[in-house]
């Protein structure tokens, strides 16, 4: 019999035994994440301040919803970061299952916003989750990247709770890899300019 999960459910032992996956220490493999960031203008600098107000104004009054995450934090930011250009889209809300064949497990779940050509997926965690780490959605997010189609090229995945940023790299194969960056906060106005940069590399990785 098949046993059914929700992503939301599976621990990050459980992903790594079901799916062969590895967590990899060479440090090239993901070096996206902090070296040759892009320059950010002082246009841009500008904008990531306004964000980074427009959080502190609303963190001051009550905890974030999932939906002021997405439209305060994150819509802005891939906006900077031209995501909403062509040859880029965007769709939400997409369900996604996935099946690990060996051990009879199968996994469902539903990522919050994926920005489609298939190689970068961003999971935002629920409101309540601002008062946790965005580590402790990492096995959700490994999840939706080994469900990722392509399997040729790697793929990316952001998780964003609103104060916390966390990047993560996976390239598929017999015996999957991934890494992951630190947990970057909004809280820091450089590590928040950090974010942007990241988000512009993959952009330009993508479109390459």
């Amino acid at each position: 019999m098949i046993q059914t999960a929700q992503a939301k459910d599976i621990s990050l032992g459980e992903i790594k035994k079901q799916f062969n996956l590895q967590l990899t220490t060479e440090p090239n493999f993901f070096n996206e994440w902090q070296s040759d960031l892009p320059v950010v203008s002082a246009a841009e600098q500008k904008q990531i301040a306004r964000i980074q107000q427009n959080y502190f104004n609303l963190a001051e009054r009550k905890s974030f919803s999932e939906e002021s995450v997405k439209m305060v934090v994150l819509s802005p930011l891939l906006d900077l970061a031209n995501f909403y250009q062509s040859p880029f889209g965007l769709m939400t809300e997409e369900s996604i299952e996935l099946s690990a064949e060996d051990e009879g497990l199968r996994v469902k779940g539903k990522i919050d916003v994926l920005v489609v050509k298939e190689k970068l997926w961003v999971l935002v965690v629920e409101s309540k989750s601002t008062r946790f780490d965005v580590v402790s959605a990492l096995p959700q997010a490994l999840t939706y990247l080994l469900s990722a189609p392509n399997k040729e090229e790697p793929v990316y995945g952001l998780v964003v709770n609103g104060r916390e940023f966390l990047f993560v790299k996976l390239q598929h194969g017999s015996r999957p890899i991934y890494a992951r960056s630190f947990a970057l906060s909004i809280e820091r106005e450089n590590e928040l300019k950090q974010v942007l940069g990241i988000l512009k590399t993959f952009q330009r990785k993508m479109t390459t």
